[in-house]
């Protein structure tokens, strides 16, 4: 099964740090004013790697 990237938005901050780091699979929703997935099967997995490492909510994961 492949690996998917999940927010729990109502730990994010919206930071916007994850979709800084790797725009191609996060996106800042403004209506909710926090980010969101929007490619949930992934891209560059260094970068997700990255964007998780740097989240200071800890609200993403990549399973």
């Amino acid at each position: 099964m492949a690996r998917q990237v999940e927010i729990e938005l109502g730990d994010c901050l919206g930071c916007e740090s994850c979709v800084e780091i790797c725009p191609e699979v996060f996106a800042f929703n403004d209506n909710l004013g926090k980010a969101e997935v929007i490619k949930s099967e992934g891209g560059d997995e260094t970068a997700i790697e990255e964007a998780i490492a740097s989240c200071p909510a800890g609200c993403i994961t990549f399973e």
